[in-house]
């Protein structure tokens, strides 16, 4: 009896298992089932992209021209007589008035020639009156025939030639008194003066070759800002048609934009006129007109010069990301239609606004453009349209790649 338990125990035990790999098989079966029909299903759905749904806002336009700032006025300052420097009367870079005096040059000799020459206007004086007084009394001798002709002729040349001896010295009284007064360099100019290239003691000559200092009037200061030709055109046409902001002297009025990006708080004024185009390269270079009474602005500066240009009140702004560009270098965007699909519209773009294009043509308000997810859809495709944070679409297109960046500038 114990062999036949045994044999029913071991027929048993196979029968189990394949029960439990049959339940394990059919849960495999029904599992790949449901992940074919998810993947079917996933497969089935339209792409989701990121959409900014376009409105129009009032914009003040501006266009921003690069420049450099020069002075108002500069006076190389040179001696006009030669000497020894006694004095320098001034601080290096310090400002100083018109008329203010800079070098003092050793006056003795200048001096001494001043007073030889009016001791000789003093003598040329002195035999003009006798000359005038003896051509009277040969003239009253000559009308009672006391004297001849002769003598009162002789009479008047005397007196012509004192009067000119007298005209004379006075002329080299004048030049001595002009040459003892060069002896006081001042300043010609108001402004900031730069470093002296002599001290007390140097010896100097007239009209030497290298400049004493330089004094440079800052208030106002100019800003030099080279432009092509056909950009002035732009900018006068601009200024004609009054789209630029401009005062009765048909100047444009600017704003400048310094190196770290502060705004000058003066207004200047970009002028028009007297330009002339570099036939070599074809820029012009306009000259702007800056208040600059805290002396902030010095020569040799680099700003940007913001011209206003009116206000649009309905403009459109759209996220760089969501501009692209075809083959040709045409500026085109992804619309999203009301049905879910893609289409692409030609645009047209006029200026960069801080991270955005302003879109002149091709958009309208309210319409949805693709800005995240381009890549993944064509022109036809449905697609599930995300609203997303205009904010944010177009902090992303300045963290985009530089390649992309750069076509999108273009």
């Amino acid at each position: 009896m114990t062999p036949a338990v045994g044999t029913s125990s071991l027929s048993i035990l196979p029968l189990a298992r394949i029960a439990t790999l049959s339940l394990a098989l059919g849960a495999s079966v029904l599992a790949g089932c449901d992940e074919s029909r998810s993947a079917v299903n996933d497969a089935a759905k339209p792409p989701e992209v990121g959409v900014v749904t376009l409105a129009t806002q009032p914009l003040a336009l501006s266009t921003e021209l690069s420049g450099r700032t020069s002075a108002y006025m500069v006076a190389q300052i040179r001696p006009q007589v030669g000497g020894i420097i006694q004095q320098r009367a001034f601080t290096e870079g310090a400002l100083v008035k018109a008329g203010e005096l800079l070098y003092q040059i050793d006056p003795a000799s200048y001096r001494a020639a001043h007073a030889s020459a009016k001791a000789s206007v003093a003598r040329a004086e002195a035999t003009l009156n006798a000359a005038r007084l003896k051509a009277r009394r040969q003239a009253e001798l000559l009308a009672i025939e006391a004297i001849s002709k002769q003598d009162e002729e002789d009479a008047q040349a005397s007196l012509q030639q004192a009067e000119a001896d007298l005209a004379s010295a006075r002329a080299a009284l004048a030049t001595a008194s002009i040459d003892l007064e060069r002896t006081r360099i001042t300043s010609p100019i108001g402004g900031r003066i730069e470093a002296s290239s002599v001290t007390p003691g140097a010896l100097v000559t007239a009209n030497q070759e290298t400049a004493l200092t330089t004094v440079q009037q800052l208030d106002p200061i100019y800003v030099d800002i080279p432009q092509s030709s056909a950009e002035v055109l732009q900018l006068r046409k601009a200024l004609a048609a009054g789209t630029l902001q401009s005062d009765a002297d048909n100047a444009a009025r600017i704003r400048l934009i310094l190196e770290d990006d502060s705004v000058y708080p003066h207004e200047g004024k970009l002028q028009f006129s007297g330009v002339t185009v570099n036939t070599g390269t074809g820029a012009v270079t306009l000259r702007a007109l800056v208040p600059n009474p805290e002396r902030l602005l010095l020569p040799g500066m680099y700003v940007r010069a913001r011209l206003e240009k009116g206000t649009d009140p309905a403009a459109l702004l759209v996220p760089q990301q969501g501009i692209g560009r075809d083959n040709a270098g045409r500026p085109t965007a992804l619309v999203v239609l009301a049905d879910g699909k893609v289409e692409k519209r030609n645009v047209t773009v006029a200026e960069v606004v801080g991270q955005n294009w302003r879109v002149t043509g091709g958009l309208a308000a309210g319409e949805k453009v693709i800005v995240e997810g381009s890549t993944k859809v064509t022109p036809g495709q449905t697609v599930q349209a995300v609203a997303v944070d205009p904010r944010a679409a177009a902090g992303q297109a300045t963290r985009g790649t530089p390649a992309k960046n750069a076509a999108a500038a273009d």
